[in-house]
């Protein structure tokens, strides 16, 4: 199965967070799954990390040291389409979060199934796991 891990997903799980729900472990630990992380994670990692300042928080890795992790752990990367970027667009306004809206649109469009921790997303699709 491929899954489209969310932003805080893929960090908890290179970085053996507690955070991580042990379903969640054993989705991306099983060899039988692809893990797919999104260009739009690293921009929001990216973003998010560089506004914190050196400060630890939620976003405790750089862009280039997560998307390191994340090659390492060997997860496929996700670039952004224009299909995606379009598919955002004719999504219902339940999140208004564009990381999160282009992260559903990707999973919609391709289709993946997207593992999250955020509830709002789950009211997009049945191929919404939530962690």
């Amino acid at each position: 199965m491929r899954l489209l891990v969310d932003t805080q997903i893929a960090l908890w799980a290179i970085l053996d967070d507690p955070r991580l729900a042990k379903a969640a472990i054993d989705l991306v630990s099983d060899p039988k799954n692809q893990i797919v992380v999104s260009a739009v994670s690293i921009w929001e990692i990216s973003i998010k990390f560089r506004l914190s300042r050196g400060r630890w928080n939620d976003i405790p890795l750089s862009g280039p040291d997560a998307l390191s992790y994340f090659r390492t752990a060997g997860f496929e990367l996700l670039s952004i389409t224009v299909e995606h970027a379009i598919a955002v667009a004719t999504l219902p306004d339940h999140h208004r979060d564009p990381f999160d809206r282009l992260l559903i649109a990707q999973a919609l469009h391709e289709p993946l199934t997207l593992l999250t921790h955020d509830s709002i997303l789950k009211a997009y699709s049945n191929s919404v796991m939530l962690f």
